[in-house]
């Protein structure tokens, strides 16, 4: 080949590499958006599976503001990467009943009221600080792990939902794997020992909170995973579901679920929720229907004034708190509702009640246009953020127009890519 035929073949391959360079994008970073054929839609329960979809399709346009709110999630995701799996045999006792795979909470506002000796280890009697959290039910029980379970799963799930990063949906299959399927590690599917109080209960009824506050976002997680997620088997699906069929028996037949179920605050409504979520999960439509369509009565006629105000959450030391933590219930229920042909939303009580009326009573401090005048030991006003943004989706104009006015919670404002209310400033109990 002469020396002008060599020029002539350079100068083709350059063109070669310009144009491919155009046509195939440079190697994306964690936090890019994948570029694939139309995305499945999650079976969630929650969340609205077409919304996730419609959301992963602007992402793959480029859209900006959900690229600004990706990077936030894939941060907190990122986060979760070199952490876990976590597992209940781990925990330097087992439960009363002595099996490792039971789950063992402590009651989070008991505390010692003697000096801790060799006879009274425990320090008992433990008598009742509302809403004071005591620092021991972080060591030596189940709890601080199953809340970093249901965390990171939620973050990793939805991360590989809109990034397709590989690593984000192993590393959430293996969390998943370990606590619920996995024979040597799972947990056993019921909470017979949650919130014990030492010297005088061995489990609590009101030890289903640890897991209504947030299981369902592992339900969501668990469909996200289902859309074809790598590390995610069809075996790892199989074990899910009858891990939750199984604790959905428990929490409808047990005693505790009963007790549990006929709480007239906040425990009742998660109760509700977390009862309706796994049936529909589960395939039973028609006992998730029923729960909804109780809850108009059970719920909210009985716990929600015709003022908007929720007088059992208002009777708290953390009545703030409280007051969102029971609408982030409601607003998640009445989502699972929209999924079984239920408006929650759309009901009035007798006395005029409704979620609508609940949220709107919340804005002038959620906003920062008011003080709280209830009380509260520690006010976090972000803690409103989630189930604003439910009510102004649902029609509510006064809430649409507070959305500008809403303080970002510390992990930033999630919305538009996790369209479902969480409880942002999560305590437990």
């Amino acid at each position: 080949m002469n020396g002008r035929s060599r020029r002539r073949l350079g100068a083709l391959i350059a063109a070669a590499a310009t144009v491919a360079a155009v046509l195939v994008p440079a190697a994306s970073s964690a936090a890019a958006p994948r570029h694939s054929p139309t995305p499945k839609v999650p079976r969630t329960s929650v969340i609205d599976g077409k919304r996730l979809q419609q959301a992963r399709i602007r992402l793959d346009h480029g859209d900006p503001a959900l690229r600004k709110s990706l990077k936030q999630l894939t941060a907190t995701a990122d986060s979760w990467l070199g952490q876990g799996p976590w597992t209940v045999v781990d925990k330097p006792k087992p439960a009363p009943g002595g099996d490792p795979h039971d789950y063992l909470s402590q009651a989070p506002y008991w505390w010692p009221s003697q000096p801790k000796t060799a006879d009274n280890p425990w320090g008992c009697p433990y008598v009742q600080r509302d809403g004071e959290r005591n620092p021991e039910v972080d060591t030596g029980t189940d709890r601080p792990d199953v809340g970093k379970v249901m965390n990171s799963v939620t973050s990793l799930s939805l991360a590989w939902y809109y990034t397709g990063r590989k690593a984000y949906a192993e590393h959430a299959a293996e969390i998943l794997r370990t606590w619920f399927v996995d024979p040597a590690t799972r947990m056993n599917p019921n909470l017979d020992h949650g919130q014990f109080i030492p010297c005088k209960y061995d489990g609590r009824a009101i030890g289903i909170i640890d897991f209504s506050q947030q299981y369902t976002s592992v339900v969501d997680a668990v469909a996200l995973l289902d859309t074809g997620a790598p590390g995610w088997t069809r075996s790892d699906s199989i074990g899910m579901s009858a891990w939750n069929k199984d604790f959905l028996g428990w929490l409808v037949d047990s005693d505790f679920g009963k007790q549990e179920s006929a709480a007239e605050n906040n425990h009742g409504t998660f109760m509700d929720m977390q009862v309706a979520g796994l049936a529909l999960a589960t395939g039973d439509r028609a006992l998730a229907r029923k729960v909804v369509l109780d809850s108009r009565t059970r719920r909210i006629d009985a716990q929600i004034a015709g003022d908007g105000t929720q007088p059992q959450e208002l009777a708290r030391t953390r009545s703030w708190h409280y007051s969102t933590f029971d609408l982030v219930a409601y607003t998640r229920l009445a989502a699972i509702g929209k999924q079984v042909g239920v408006d929650l939303w759309g009901y009035r009580g007798p006395q005029g009640q409704s979620l609508f009326k609940a949220v709107d009573l919340l804005l002038p401090a959620a906003t920062g246009k008011a003080d709280w005048p209830y009380p509260e030991l520690e006010f976090y006003r972000y803690a409103a953020s989630d189930i604003v943004h439910a009510a102004a989706d649902a029609g509510d104009a006064e809430a649409r127009a507070a959305l500008p006015e809403l303080q970002a919670p510390p992990g930033g404002d999630l919305w538009a890519l996790r369209p479902a209310a969480e409880q942002l400033d999560s305590i437990a109990g």
